[in-house]
């Protein structure tokens, strides 16, 4: 099955080099269900085993195409994501309260979610998009998302450069840790959301007065 997914884009990125990685990780990266992680690890085995294509330039169009793409994700979150929060969330339960304390959390904790997105693969289509939505500062969410396309780009474009077709030994375990990290993120998040409810809704206030805002 890993072997026919290789082949398969494998022929594709031989027929149209590097952009198509960019493209591909791009399109992911704004929600487009691809495989994004796919054809960087695909296109760094063809590298290796063929010489077309340099290592660098797989991990730097991975680089650009995940930055850009969360980039646009980023800004279109921004841009409509506030006002369908305010419109229907609450119907859902979220009050305009428990959207400023999202907005609040995510300013304060965001930067781990931008950059352990990267390496989840449901975190990878939706983090930019929820950054925009929580209003993270642009500056902020660029370095983050900058970092975590970079470090996410190099280590599983050297490994499967490194150990061909045999990377879909380690991206296993690694893609496992990584979750488990992501998870326990979340969890220390919610415990500490439980206990200190009322001290961090102040503080969302403060940091955020006024009524929640659509931008």
């Amino acid at each position: 099955m890993f072997e026919s997914v290789l082949g398969d884009l494998s022929a594709l990125i031989a027929a149209h080099g590097l952009w198509i990685v960019a493209l591909i990780v791009g399109l992911e990266s704004m929600g487009v269900p691809l495989p994004g992680e796919t054809i960087l690890v695909t296109a760094a085995v063809y590298a290796g085993a063929t010489g077309e294509l340099s290592l660098s330039g797989v991990i730097a169009a991975a680089v650009a195409g995940a930055v850009v793409g969360d980039s646009i994700a980023f800004w279109i979150g921004r841009s409509v994501g506030p006002r369908l929060l305010i419109r229907y969330g609450p119907r859902l339960g979220l009050t305009p309260q428990k959207i400023k304390l999202g907005q609040y959390l995510f300013l304060r904790y965001g930067g781990m979610v931008v950059f352990f997105g990267r390496f989840v693969a449901v975190l990878r289509v939706l983090a930019a998009l929820l950054a925009g939505a929580n209003r993270m500062p642009w500056p902020k969410f660029l370095l983050f998302n900058a970092a975590g396309g970079l470090t996410w780009a190099t280590a599983f474009g050297c490994a499967a450069y490194l150990l061909g077709a045999r990377i879909h030994a380690v991206t296993g375990p690694a893609g496992l840790v990584v979750l488990v990290v992501a998870v326990g993120c979340l969890a220390w998040l919610s415990m500490l959301l439980r206990r200190h409810a009322a001290q961090l809704q102040s503080e969302a206030e403060a940091a955020l007065p006024g009524p929640v805002a659509p931008m």
